[in-house]
């Protein structure tokens, strides 16, 4: 017998099995969410030969990445909101294709101000990304599925990640540092095409779902509203959405530091390429195990104990574990295993990446996109402040222990932030909501 909270595989009273198309729908957005982490993360790769070749200091690095961070905060909402007005099938097609282009361009720049001009309209194309997939997540998945379709989104991601390290370190052994970005530029485009002509934004418009998987999505969710208003004062004042915001900034502080600084990082503490390869992706791979496994955890907590205030309880935990490992990475002297408590602190902290995109699907209803974009808006402005922060401290005060510290610090933060967010109350009319 199904309940609210655990979806049935059968149409009760009816005898028909659900088909599982939404399962198809998650599959290709951890695809996309894999495409969008390889073209992020070459960057970091090739950063110490764009250095040497360009004559860029640590400074004017950091600026580059952090011209990504801005424009991908700054693009958020706008992209989000989009997805709400229009559909997150011609979002998504317009920015794969658009942030592709830009990773083919990153391969011909030739000094400071054209990368960054460059890396700024890249990281506008990525912006709406994640909105517009929870935008997904919220048609296509019910309730009691989104936080674990979340977390297995970002697991890909992260997984993405982890292994372009490798992936580029191989590649530079054969090819120019330009020439990888021209191949993820190319992977990109392929996707967009593909994902226009199969996705549709309703399941009722995608052929192969039947009846009983459509009671199923539908099952305790409001009808989706074509064009909804979006009421920008009432989401300004929100204390909510302000916790959600400001616990997202001290989340992607400390996180960006894995796909920007890291492999500087290790260079300077004496890791060859190679194997700087395999360290760099180690907090990425364990942060993907962080998030699927918290987006299970979300999931069972809420069906378990039947309120979804519960959320916030797995974000506190998982940020406060993550602050501690962040600050013990310093003591260890021998960079595998300091590498080794570094990916501790990114596994615990994306541990809350499944609760924290729930948490907006649970505050936002019809505008998840525009509540996610929000959240993920102020979350880049903390990796791009980050970005030059660590930078700064590297190149004045010598010590790469420094930024680390910081961010362990600002993780802690994060943590009593997440103790601020109710998910039960609505961002827009201010009503609650039962699981």
């Amino acid at each position: 017998m199904a309940t609210t909270e655990q979806p049935a595989d059968v149409l009760s009273g009816v005898g028909v099995r659900a088909t599982h198309m939404r399962h198809v729908v998650l599959a290709v957005l951890c695809s996309l969410s894999v495409v969008n982490y390889l073209d992020r993360v070459c960057i970091a790769k090739s950063a110490p030969y764009m250095m040497a070749d360009l004559g860029l200091t640590k400074v004017e690095m950091g600026l580059v990445f952090s011209a990504f961070t801005l424009a991908y905060a700054l693009f958020e909402v706008p992209g989000g909101w989009l997805g709400d007005m229009i559909g997150p099938r011609k979002v998504i097609t317009r920015i794969v294709v658009w942030w592709s282009m830009f990773t083919t361009f990153t391969g011909v720049v030739n000094h400071l101000w054209s990368m960054i001009a460059v890396r700024f309209l890249f990281g506008a194309g990525e912006a709406g990304t994640y909105p517009n997939s929870s935008k997904i997540i919220s048609r296509w998945m019910p309730r009691a599925e989104r936080g674990s379709a979340q977390g297995l989104m970002w697991m890909c991601g992260r997984w993405g990640g982890a292994f372009a390290p490798g992936l580029v370190a191989y590649m530079l052994l054969h090819m120019h540092w330009r020439s990888t970005f021209w191949v993820f530029g190319v992977v990109g485009i392929i996707w967009a095409t593909l994902f226009w002509i199969w996705f549709r934004d309703l399941p009722q418009d995608k052929k192969g779902v039947n009846a009983a998987e459509l009671e199923i999505i539908r099952k305790g969710q409001p009808p989706p509203v074509p064009r909804p208003k979006v009421p920008w004062l009432k989401l300004m004042k929100s204390g909510n959405l302000w916790a959600i915001c400001w616990m997202y900034f001290c989340m992607s502080y400390g996180w960006y530091f894995y796909i920007t600084w890291l492999p500087t990082y290790l260079e300077a503490r004496g890791v060859s390429m190679m194997k700087s390869g395999v360290l760099g992706g180690l907090p990425l791979f364990f942060g993907g195990i962080g998030c699927i496994l918290g987006g299970l955890l979300t999931d069972y907590v809420v069906r378990r104990t039947g309120n979804l205030r519960n959320r916030r309880f797995i974000g506190a935990a998982g940020f406060f574990c993550g602050s501690l490992c962040m600050g013990a990475s310093v003591l260890v002297a021998d960079p595998t295993w300091a590498m080794v408590v570094i990916s501790m602190a990114s596994f615990f902290g994306d541990m809350t990446m499944g609760s924290a995109w729930a948490v907006c699907l649970d505050v936002g209803h019809e505008l998840a996109g525009t509540v996610s974009g929000c959240m993920n808006t102020w979350g880049n402005l903390g990796g791009a402040l980050a970005n030059v922060v660590t930078g700064f401290l590297v190149q004045h005060f010598g010590s790469w222990n420094l930024p680390i510290v910081v961010s362990g610090t600002i993780f802690f933060f994060g943590a009593l932030l997440w103790l601020r967010i109710d998910p039960t109350r609505s961002v827009i009319d201010d009503r609650r909501t039962h699981s």
